[in-house]
């Protein structure tokens, strides 16, 4: 089995959305989600951001069959087509989950502004759970598009787009998430707002197989995230 550093193991019954390099953790993906549903327990759950890897601007989208984007890595697929896993309704936005909350967490996914109130992601913050970052780099925390969604600042980018829903063509809303939603910030700005928590004192760092591993407590990591981008768009 696997063995995560310590300061980087989640509590039984801890919801945990997990991200990572299997290059850099050097296992199998299907070996590291066992080894983290074992520490999780019956009682926990473990969740990946999946978006969707889309065959043409055309292709329909089913949450039941919609593979993961590649760019999320493998974790975030084999995540996805574990047995029993769950998967949110957002084509875009999507999240999947194993575990005893994995249906409140992927429940009822807004189909606008995916990422704000009523998302997995806000629920992963009121559920007080946590960020785990494998060999990751600290730019691919998907929470802090959450945290970009709250931030009360002006002249936010927004994204229109359609998708092939099950009910027919479907226009989104979001906030841009695919550049910084902001003018003002650099592309990998998310990387500055982990380091600048790490350095305050939030998360803990480890080393787990090659990798360099982060766990964040979500809601912590949220709010301290809130407050970087607020402060810095004010000045």
């Amino acid at each position: 089995m696997l063995g995560l550093g310590r300061g980087v193991t989640p509590r039984t019954g801890t919801i945990v959305m997990a991200h990572a390099s299997m290059h850099a953790v050097g296992c199998d993906a299907r070996d590291l989600v066992a080894a983290l549903l074992d520490v999780l327990g019956p009682e926990g759950t473990l969740a990946a951001y999946v978006d969707w890897e889309m065959e043409s601007d055309d292709a329909p989208f089913d949450a039941a069959t919609a593979r993961a984007a590649r760019s999320n890595g493998v974790l975030a697929e084999t995540i996805r087509a574990w047995p029993g896993a769950l998967r949110s309704a957002h084509p875009d936005a999507g999240v999947a989950a194993i575990g005893a909350k994995a249906a409140w967490l992927v429940a009822d996914h807004p189909l606008h502004y995916g990422y704000g109130p009523g998302s997995p992601f806000d629920k992963l913050v009121r559920g007080g759970g946590k960020v785990l970052l494998l060999g990751a780099p600290l730019d691919t925390i998907t929470l802090l598009h959450h945290s970009e969604h709250v931030a009360a600042i002006p002249d936010k980018r927004i994204a229109h787009y359609e998708r092939n829903m099950p009910s027919g063509r479907v226009s989104f809303e979001e906030f841009d998430t695919a550049d910084p939603v902001h003018a003002s910030f650099a592309d990998d700005y998310f990387a500055a707002i982990a380091r600048d928590h790490l350095a305050a004192g939030g998360g803990a760092t480890a080393t787990v197989g090659g990798a360099t591993a982060y766990l964040f407590d979500a809601a912590p990591l949220h709010a301290f995230a809130v407050a970087w981008i607020e402060r810095r768009v004010r000045r």
